[in-house]
């Protein structure tokens, strides 16, 4: 919009909508910032420096998290992006559902594909007055991992990933505390029943993949193309910096120096190299992260100082 190039939004549902997400934003590099001009919005984010994980509620590691993580609801962010996005010029259409089909011109970034069969579910929810240990707390569990990030006005975000128990059933603001519990995550369980739920706040998403897919049709950005492993904190930078990464191409495009099929080539290719690398190690990492027989061995080889967690911070930015 902001190059004089006409862009139409089309929104399925309402937006802002509260959405499964860590709602913090690591590894989002300064050239994205200045290529997207994010640097006003990120202003009142939060920062967290720290990460605790933890093991069926047993802290294993404490590490400084460099540069500092943003901390930010996805409510409040996806609300400026938008007051921007029109207020530069775009049009925003809510409500409004169209084909997730590949075509001239056309972006898609209606988030992941569906894992058909998938066993894994998503569920989110604020809180007020939790006592948390960190400013990004990293649990493993049953079958589960689950974030908790604390954003700049003192609320808690908690999100796990989680694999479906059809014995569980609660109304939706406590479902998530019914799979804590279940997950042997006892202690978090607590802590959350001791605060102030945030009903409005409370998200679930079913069909979660285990590891990530590319898709290759078409021009796609963030969890369109793949859907960055959840435990990286490193989705919504994923999606910025994919966003990114599809600017220039595109802008070619709407200038007639390119061809739509060359243009699609060419973000293809800069997603590939910027991301592979990044992805296969996520896919490969995720899996385990959930199984509980590799997590006693995590739990081992971290007693043990063996476990590379700076290396693996680095590589999974």
């Amino acid at each position: 919009v902001r190059a004089g190039v006409p862009v139409v939004v089309h929104e399925a549902l309402s937006f802002p909508r509260h959405r499964v997400c860590g709602e913090f934003i690591r590894g989002l590099d300064a050239a994205a910032v200045q290529t997207l001009q994010l640097a006003p919005l990120l202003e009142t984010a939060g920062r967290a420096d720290r990460a605790l994980w933890l093991a069926r509620d047993r802290a294993i590691r404490s590490h400084a998290v460099r540069p500092a993580a943003f901390t930010v609801s996805r409510y409040e962010l996806d609300a400026q992006l938008a007051e921007t996005f029109v207020r530069a010029g775009g049009v925003l259409r809510t409500n409004h559902r169209v084909a997730a089909l590949p075509a001239p011109g056309r972006v898609l970034a209606c988030g992941r594909a569906v894992a058909r069969n998938s066993l894994w579910l998503g569920l989110k929810l604020h809180a007020h007055g939790f006592a948390a240990r960190a400013p990004l707390e990293m649990h493993l569990g049953d079958h589960a991992y689950v974030g908790v990030c604390t954003l700049p006005d003192g609320r808690v975000n908690l999100c796990g990933m989680f694999r479906r128990r059809s014995e569980l059933t609660a109304p939706r603001e406590r479902l998530l505390l019914a799979y804590l519990g279940a997950a042997g995550l006892e202690e978090l369980a607590a802590r959350l029943a001791r605060a102030t739920l945030d009903e409005e706040s409370c998200s679930a998403v079913a069909a979660l993949p285990l590891r990530p897919r590319v898709t290759r049709e078409g021009v796609r950005i963030g969890d369109a193309f793949a859907m960055m492993p959840p435990f990286t904190g490193n989705g919504m930078a994923f999606a910025f910096q994919s966003a990114a990464l599809a600017l220039g191409p595109l802008l070619a495009w709407a200038r007639r120096e390119t061809t739509w099929r060359e243009t699609e080539r060419a973000i293809h290719q800069g997603q590939h190299r910027r991301f592979r690398v990044r992805l296969q190690l996520a896919g490969l990492l995720h899996p385990r992260l959930t199984s509980p027989c590799a997590q006693r061995w995590l739990v081992a080889a971290t007693d043990a100082g063996v476990v590379p967690f700076h290396l693996l911070q680095h590589a999974l930015s």
